[in-house]
């Protein structure tokens, strides 16, 4: 694809690999190039990952899509996630990453995925469909040092994969909407410099994980995950970390809660974008009729829920806890008078993946309430309990 200026869109290419590397940790961390290698010459993403925009023989921008899988109420839901972007100094505001991301979300796109979530500098992606929709645990400084008597600390490797990711899951587990990572993704993360996946055994038999920061960047302790309370609080002693990102609701949460300062007032978010919201709510359907089926009030009724978008609505029907095929409707500018919710567009993401549901949006979003059917939404669009992991720490 040629843009402006002679610019050039293609896919990247074995050569390209020690130009992107370079770009990547000019305009980012050295490790950067590390992680795009580990990317590309994966077979389970490979070279077709990657694009890049070039000025002849130059390569003056990149970005890398990730296929990942969010989790809601047991559904799976296929998603990607944009990473590894850069663009040169002297390209910049050329159109070149609007450029990448439109090929990023094609791509998305033919690989069936429903949603993108994704890291990134404040605003910017907005400028490309993306909302602030799920929030980010918070980081915490460590305000004392637990016991670790009894336990050894060791660096994770690709043969405790298995073990890493159960943790994980049995983490993860209380949680609404959760992200795990992905296979591949956890073959990068024991083989990548940028932060190191740590393993707490007792009596030989492993019994926490954690992940932290470099020392440079001041060790940041993320994704702990433990058996019990003595196993989290030696995973603190024994990594030494200085801050811990938070996690609520989990057994190594709840023991290092009265080591941990507490969390500061910031709005952090994970983006979001929902391409199509007709076909996520279509692929949401069992998610719906669970929710009806465990409440008293819909279990076994039957009716219609009635959703605007203002210039598009839908109709999900439901009878006895299950849910119909969505239809689609044109322009609804007075969804109340339908009995249906008013919902924004941009809003779609943070009614089904956030954690205030249409009750807290209503309350927050003018362009957002729940109509005269309140328990119904109320019901469908609960608030939600996140726990996501990405390549990159938050």
């Amino acid at each position: 694809m040629t843009l402006s200026d002679g610019l050039v869109l293609r896919p990247a290419r074995p050569e390209d690999l020690e130009r992107i590397g370079a770009l990547l940790a000019d305009r980012g961390e050295p490790e950067d190039a590390v992680d795009h290698r580990l990317v590309v010459e994966d077979p389970d993403a490979g070279w077709e990952a990657c694009a890049v925009v070039v000025d002849g023989d130059l390569v003056v921008s990149t970005a890398t899509l990730l296929d990942e899988t969010l989790v809601l109420g047991g559904l799976e839901i296929p998603a990607g996630q944009v990473e590894l972007v850069a663009t040169d100094r002297r390209y910049e505001g050329r159109g070149a990453v609007r450029a990448l991301m439109g090929w990023a979300h094609e791509r998305a796109a033919a690989r069936g995925h429903l949603v993108n979530i994704m890291l990134g500098i404040p605003y910017f992606y907005r400028q490309f469909g993306y909302t602030y929709a799920v929030p980010y645990a918070a980081t915490r400084d460590v305000t004392g040092t637990p016991a670790g008597a009894g336990h050894t600390l060791r660096e994770a490797t690709a043969a405790d994969i298995p073990v890493l990711a159960r943790f994980q899951d049995a983490e993860q587990a209380p949680f609404d909407l959760r992200m795990p990572h992905s296979a591949p993704l956890w073959r990068w993360l024991v083989e990548r410099g940028g932060s190191t996946e740590w393993l707490v055994e007792r009596d030989g038999v492993p019994v926490a994980s954690g992940r932290t920061t470099p020392p440079e960047e001041g060790v940041r302790l993320a994704e702990v995950a433990a058996v019990d309370g003595a196993a989290a609080h030696a995973l603190l002693a024994l990594t030494g970390a200085t801050e811990v990102t938070e996690r609520p609701g989990t057994v190594a949460g709840a023991a290092l809660e009265a080591f941990l300062a507490p969390a500061k007032a910031e709005a952090n978010s994970y983006y979001v974008r929902v391409p199509d919201p007709v076909a996520l709510l279509e692929h949401l359907r069992p998610v719906f009729g669970a929710r009806l089926a465990a409440s008293a009030r819909f279990a076994g009724e039957e009716g219609e829920a009635v959703v605007s978008f203002y210039r598009s609505h839908v109709r999900v029907p439901f009878a006895g806890g299950e849910v119909g095929p969505v239809a689609v409707g044109g322009t609804m500018q007075a969804p109340g008078a339908a009995g249906g919710a008013g919902v924004a567009p941009d809003m779609v993401a943070s009614l089904l993946f956030g954690p205030h549901g249409i009750e807290g949006l209503t309350a927050r979003q003018p362009d957002v309430y729940p109509g005269p059917e309140e328990e119904l939404m109320r019901t469908l669009f609960p608030p939600v309990r996140s726990d996501v992991l990405t390549f990159y720490l938050p």
